[in-house]
């Protein structure tokens, strides 16, 4: 006590504001874009107070903010419990995520979680995008990385000097970018400004930007980039997969055994296919050894070696080649090519139709989704669930009790179930699903789909059927027939077509 009265209010109060002190920003929805679209540099973190990762991260987030403060560099935060409509607007799925803006346009951060990590990152964050390319340095600069982007200029500010700027600033993660304005470069490399030239350390080892450029924008640049960035015909695996997948084309897969004595002749021969079909589909080959799961994935049938097999990843449908056929590059031609003309089938999967439906919930397979989702005279409630996951295991005894409550009107609702990692969806589905589980609600007469996004209370399941509906859902009379009769109704209805 004697040593507290040592101490003015004052002086307390002032402790105790130095200890609160922080030097993260606090960001709201209503302060948000005026703090971070000026800055020429800011990392934000979207996170929520009861994450552990989040409070692991605090303490190096502030130490980190505190260094990079003299730096220039500003470090903030959002709350998305407070600002829970705000960070879903802004398609915040997790915690932490970290977000790297640069007048108001973010990339995702992709550094370390740690405060010398974090230091580091963003003041390398903070350097120029662009490199300063001369003869000196030339030759060592193009050969630094696998992609390298280098701008022929008359002078650092012509055309597209600020838009190739804005595209290294973007991707300055993903490619080298350098800029020159030195003739001796440009006769060195055989170029004549303007013009922008990708060196890669694979395929071919220089190429030139081949469209206007003094009109080329940022979509432009980066798109070009990005093709080139995609090897012809290259090996995919778990640790490339993702720059496939984030090309948004479609995915020609050739599984070879890499064993195989005649594995170089098959890729050889693929190759002039490839290239026919550049920039509309990428190639690749993989082990299909190691990735005989994925393989079976993609729907191929046999464990039969080569096989091809091409992915639509937009829509998740498969277009796998016949495999009682001998693998030839005339016929992978022949299949990409019918399937960018859209005129292919995809390959679905399915379970197999189940003989008896004794559950409260019809069982849904791939093979019987439109007879039974489509029913103009149903309306349908259905779940996409997988058999792995906890928040599906947790609903199971809900849904079946939504499919009990609504038993006796199974003429007119549909309460179903189905196992969407083991069923494919068909293409006339306007959707796909890309997490478990879904719910999706069909009215009678409709192909539209309505998203079920309330709690998964039965009473909440309940009100969504009541309220969405388009049959009546008053319930019959005594004299209606029992419901194992109502079953088999039901089981006969959707399988007259496979009886014929």
């Amino acid at each position: 006590m004697r040593f507290l009265r040592l101490f003015s209010s004052a002086a307390v109060l002032a402790f105790i504001q130095a200890v609160l002190a922080s030097d993260v920003l606090d960001l709201t929805n209503t302060n948000f874009d005026s703090v971070v679209k000026p800055e020429s540099l800011i990392l934000v973190e979207f996170f929520a107070p009861w994450c552990g990762h989040c409070k692991a991260l605090a303490p190096h987030y502030e130490e980190a903010a505190t260094a990079l403060k003299e730096k220039g560099i500003k470090l903030a935060k959002v709350n998305c419990v407070d600002e829970a409509d705000f960070c879903q607007s802004n398609g915040i799925q997790g915690y932490p995520t970290l977000r790297v803006y640069r007048n108001g346009e973010y990339t995702d951060y992709a550094g370390p979680r740690k405060a010398d990590g974090i230091i580091s990152y963003m003041t390398k964050q903070s350097l120029p995008a662009v490199s300063e390319v001369t003869k000196e340095n030339f030759e060592e600069f193009k050969k630094a990385d696998n992609i390298v982007a280098l701008a022929f200029l008359p002078s650092s500010t012509d055309a597209p000097a600020p838009e190739f700027s804005a595209t290294a600033n973007k991707h300055r993660d993903d490619y080298l970018f350098g800029l020159t304005t030195d003739p001796e470069v440009a006769a060195a490399a055989g170029v004549t400004p303007p013009a922008i030239v990708v060196f890669r350390s694979f395929d071919e080892p220089q190429t030139e930007y081949p469209y206007p450029i003094a009109s080329a924008k940022v979509y432009d640049i980066e798109s070009w980039i990005g093709d080139l960035a995609v090897p012809l015909l290259g090996e995919v695996g778990a640790e490339n997969y993702q720059t496939y997948a984030s090309s948004g084309k479609p995915l020609a897969y050739l599984f070879v055994d890499p064993t195989d004595e005649k594995h170089d002749e098959y890729l050889s021969t693929l190759k002039p296919v490839a290239a026919k079909f550049r920039g509309k589909v990428n190639f690749v080959w993989i082990d299909a050894i190691k990735y005989g799961d994925h393989a079976r994935a993609l729907n191929v049938g046999e464990a039969k070696w080569p096989a091809f097999v091409v992915q639509d990843l937009q829509k998740q449908l498969k277009y796998p080649l016949d495999q009682s056929k001998a693998f030839t590059p005339e016929a992978a031609e022949e299949q990409v090519s019918l399937f960018l003309d859209n005129k292919l089938q995809p390959e679905l999967k399915s379970q197999p139709i189940p003989d008896v439906q004794d559950e409260p919930v019809f069982n849904l397979v791939g093979k019987q989704f439109e007879e039974v989702i489509f029913d103009d005279d149903r309306d349908v409630f259905v779940e996409f669930y997988a058999s792995w996951c906890g928040h599906c295991k947790r609903l199971k005894p809900t849904w079946d009790q939504l499919g009990e409550h609504f038993a006796e009107l199974r003429d007119r609702v549909t309460i179903a179930k189905m196992e969407a990692t083991e069923n494919d969806l068909p293409p006339s589905v306007p959707f796909r699903i890309s997490g478990f589980p879904t719910l999706k609600f069909k009215r009678a007469g409709s192909r539209d789909f309505i998203d079920y996004d309330g709690d998964r209370s039965l009473e909440s399941l309940i009100a969504f059927v009541e309220e969405n509906a388009k049959n009546s859902l008053d319930k019959p009379a005594n004299n209606t027939p029992s419901q194992e009769q109502s079953e088999q109704v039901v089981l006969e209805d959707h399988h007259h077509h496979e009886e014929l």
